[in-house]
């Protein structure tokens, strides 16, 4: 039961140096974007197809997975009859789901897989 905790931590360590990258406090301009240039508005595109409450997504690496959509969780359902809920994270939204180093992020019709010690799956449905 310990190796499991410790299995589910160090898959959180990627994730996090990833989010990280994603996040900028420091002020300093875009990549690509001349200094002293107007930087183009961030646009939010809203989810156009909203998630089915069980989906099937096949994923890059051959394997299926079921996800039934709780809303403020997700359970995974693998075809090997494991199952795993992964709460919203954070709280309140509908799209990304976590729980220590494992997460997915919903988009449409695709689903990215993210479990420590392993790259990004991407899946989709």
């Amino acid at each position: 039961m310990a190796l499991r905790r410790i299995n589910r931590a160090t898959l959180a360590l990627p994730l996090l140096s990833v989010l990280a990258a994603c996040a900028s406090t420091s002020g300093e301009p875009v990549l690509g974007v001349a200094p002293g240039a107007v930087q183009p508005p961030v646009t939010v595109q809203e989810q156009t197809t909203p998630q089915p409450r069980t989906a099937t997504y096949n994923c890059a690496d051959g394997g299926m997975m079921t996800i039934q959509n709780l809303g403020t969780s997700l359970r995974l359902l693998g075809p090997d009859g494991v199952t795993e809920e992964l709460p919203a994270s954070p709280a309140g939204q509908t799209s990304r789901y976590g729980l220590a180093h494992d997460a997915i992020v919903l988009d449409g019709n695709e689903a990215l897989v993210m479990t420590g010690g392993h790259a990004p799956m991407p899946c989709t449905r």
